[in-house]
């Protein structure tokens, strides 16, 4: 990127970030959703690095908040109401961690703080001899908004401190004696406390409904309705919206050395602090934190977005100072999120195995949900109408779940004039058949196209089909460019000697493939018809499928499915629940194609036989284990490879950490083999190692 354009974006990126801010912050309304916003605003800081001759005072990297409403008195804060920057991974918070290190003496230990970072507003309390004098949001950081009222009406805050005596108590059972000379003749003149107000998810179901049935627009999340809830100029509503609060952080000075101390003194004044906070040693123990709560956070009662993680030491902790809006000393370490932002370089076009054209944007590489993105699917011609996307757009990609990646919408505001329409392709892009329309979609009409026998076959051997386990694309695709197939049928026809044709099969390997591929004769009529590749026909269908063709016939072989639909017609199959006129004629057609046939029969002349029950269940030897694949490998793809050792009873997971086991490492490596060094539990092993691990547990049915 050149500095022009570095300039341009950041420009565009300031603009968008800015209106977003405005809304959410002085109007409490959400123009994108949090994790979008902050994929923004990463991006725009990675830029300002890049190109620090950008940097200005009006960037949002450089402020905290927007300008407070304009209904409550203003409160200038003392001490600045500060915000965080963010970490995604245990890389973003290692080079926060190097920053700050190297802004400190030699020699220094740190150790950290980690507490959850609660989805809700920040507020600072403020008590004078004792008593609750005001209550404050943090507005812009520096100028707040007076809504002591409205604090009031909550109960978890305490309207006045603990009695002095009971106070003193509560610091000698924590042994914090050092802090019992500031009560000992009564309050202090001041104590500034700072805290969160939230609301609980039920309470805020509670509230929609109740707003649905007055007619009343929806609060979009907790957050917004805990926001909208502490800034009404009537305390009374505001008392009805069962708010709650937690206190984090002790500003007046009452001889605390570190944060951790602080809840201490905090829970010892008698006000509300959350439990769930661990003291750590190593940054590791912070990740192990967050991974923790990433996992259990649906077990809370509220909202959290990931963990506040602060140097423990508060001499240390000022001493780092402030650097634009956040303390050098704390940062936040997101859960990750679900969407994000990113660009899209190009778009290609796949043949999938029922001849539909499929346009799959490739996207500048992004992490969303612990992934790393690189692929969308734009589904059809009508979809990339619908979104008006063009390469070079900057787009919001969602991932939910084991969901795959879709483009979700366009960032418009950040288009150059430089972007590219979408062209779908006359041709089919393996075969160069002229293309079909039906329907939304382009369809290549050569039933022997190359890349549409490929995607048969694969469909034909995964898991909810065959389960022909260690016959992955890699190797199917080689098959077919050396002729020993040209249908599923096939594979059942390979011999001893043919794989070794192949790179990287020797004798032992071929034998256990082919071991595998014959333990897979006998089926169930469900998995059967799934493997079939008829097009709306899933697993569900399948099954549905299966049993209206059991009511007419015991069916024992593939062909047998020949005999019971030559005499049907396609109102026949109109009786199936779900099936309606779309689906009933592309079945109806699948059984009378000639093709279709004549692959039933050779099913049947290879020794495929229907049987009523499953198969017995594989052994589970690598239950305990977790592995993580990086860089390319040869026999499989990372995908094929997490099938097999997760059929073995093994865990995937794609980034690393403590509880991983294994890393199965390809050609060409990412940054996860230098990161699995730092674990002496990984046992780091090639393809070659993987291939014998696995293959005594392939020889067995």
């Amino acid at each position: 990127m050149t500095r022009e354009e570095a300039k341009e974006r950041i420009e565009k990126l300031k603009e968008i970030i800015n209106k977003a801010r405005y809304y959410y912050h002085v109007l409490n309304q959400d123009l994108y959703p949090p994790e979008v916003l902050d994929s923004l605003k990463r991006e725009l800081f990675e830029l300002e690095q890049k190109f620090p001759e950008f940097i200005t005072p009006d960037s949002p990297t450089q402020r905290i908040g927007g300008e407070p409403l304009k209904e409550f008195l203003k409160v200038r804060h003392k001490v600045p109401m500060l915000s965080f920057n963010d970490a995604f991974s245990l890389e973003d918070l290692k080079n926060w961690e190097e920053r700050n290190l190297k802004l400190l003496p030699p020699n220094v230990k740190l150790e950290y703080f980690a507490e959850l970072k609660i989805d809700g507003l920040a507020i600072k309390l403020v008590y004078k001899n004792g008593i609750l004098a005001l209550g404050a949001t943090r507005g812009d950081g520096y100028l707040g908004e007076d809504v002591t009222q409205n604090i009031k009406t909550i109960e978890a805050i305490p309207l006045s401190l603990l009695p002095p005596s009971e106070i003193i108590e509560n610091l000698k059972k924590e042994g914090l004696e050092k802090v019992i000379k500031y009560f000992e003749n009564g309050y202090p003149e001041e104590i500034e406390i700072r805290g969160e107000v939230f609301m609980h998810k039920k309470d805020f179901e509670d509230l929609n409904k109740e707003r649905e049935k007055l007619g009343e627009p929806l609060f979009a999340n907790p957050r917004n309705a805990a926001a909208g809830s502490l800034r009404q100029l009537d305390p009374k509503i505001t008392a009805k919206r069962k708010l709650d609060s937690f206190a984090y952080d002790l500003v007046t000075d009452l001889g605390q050395r570190t944060h951790e101390e602080e809840h201490k003194i905090l829970k010892c004044l008698g006000l509300k602090t959350n439990p769930n906070t661990k003291l750590c040693k190593s940054l590791n123990e912070v990740l192990e934190f967050r991974n923790y709560w990433e996992k259990n956070r649906d077990k809370l009662t509220f909202e959290i977005d990931g963990i506040v993680v602060q140097i423990n030491e508060n001499k240390i902790f000022q001493e780092l100072g402030v650097v634009g809006k956040a303390p050098r000393g704390a940062i936040a370490f997101k859960f990750s999120p679900k969407e994000g932002t990113t660009i899209i370089e190009d778009v290609i076009f796949q043949v999938g195995r029922t001849g539909i054209i499929t346009p799959v944007a490739i996207l500048k590489p992004i992490e969303i949900g612990g992934v790393t993105v690189s692929r969308a699917s734009l589904h059809n011609e009508d979809e990339i109408k619908r979104l008006g996307v063009k390469i070079g757009d900057t787009v919001v990609v969602v991932r939910a779940g084991d969901v795959i990646p879709q483009v979700d919408r366009v960032i418009t505001e950040l288009r150059t004039g430089k972007e590219k329409e979408i062209v779908f392709p006359e041709n089919c892009p393996r075969c160069k058949t002229k293309l079909i329309k039906e329907g939304a979609y382009y369809k290549c009409p050569n039933k022997n196209c190359f890349a549409t026998q490929k995607e048969r076959i694969i469909h034909f051997v995964s898991k909810p089909a065959f389960d022909i386990l260690g016959l992955g694309e890699k190797i199917v695709e080689k098959l077919l460019d050396v002729g020993l197939i040209s249908d599923p049928a096939d594979l059942f026809t390979l011999k001893v000697g043919d794989l070794r044709k192949l790179p990287g099969f020797d004798v032992l390997s071929e034998k256990n493939l082919l071991k595998s591929i014959e333990s897979r004769k006998k089926i169930t009529l469900n998995r059967l018809i799934y493997s079939l590749s008829i097009p709306h026909i899933g697993e569900e269908n399948a099954k549905l499928l299966s049993e209206f063709f059991k009511k007419r016939k015991i069916i024992k072989t593939p062909a047998d499915l020949i005999e019971i639909t030559q005499n049907l017609k396609a109102v026949n199959y109109g009786i199936i629940p779900g099936f309606g006129e779309k689906i009933v004629r592309e079945v109806d057609n699948w059984f009378k194609d000639e093709n279709n046939k004549k692959l039933l029969k050779k099913l049947t002349e290879v020794g495929i036989e229907i049987v009523e029950e499953e198969e017995k269940r594989r052994p589970q030897p690598l239950k305990k284990e977790v592995f993580v694949f990086t860089g390319e490998l040869e026999r499989w793809s990372r995908e094929e490879a997490k099938r097999i050792v997760e059929n073995l009873g093994a865990q995937t997971v794609d980034s690393i950490s403590s509880r991983v086991t294994y890393l199965v490492v390809g050609k060409n490596p990412g940054s996860k083999l230098e990161k699995a060094k730092k674990y002496p539990n990984i046992k780091i092993i090639n393809e070659e190692e993987f291939l014998k691990m696995i293959e005594p547990y392939l020889e067995k049915k």
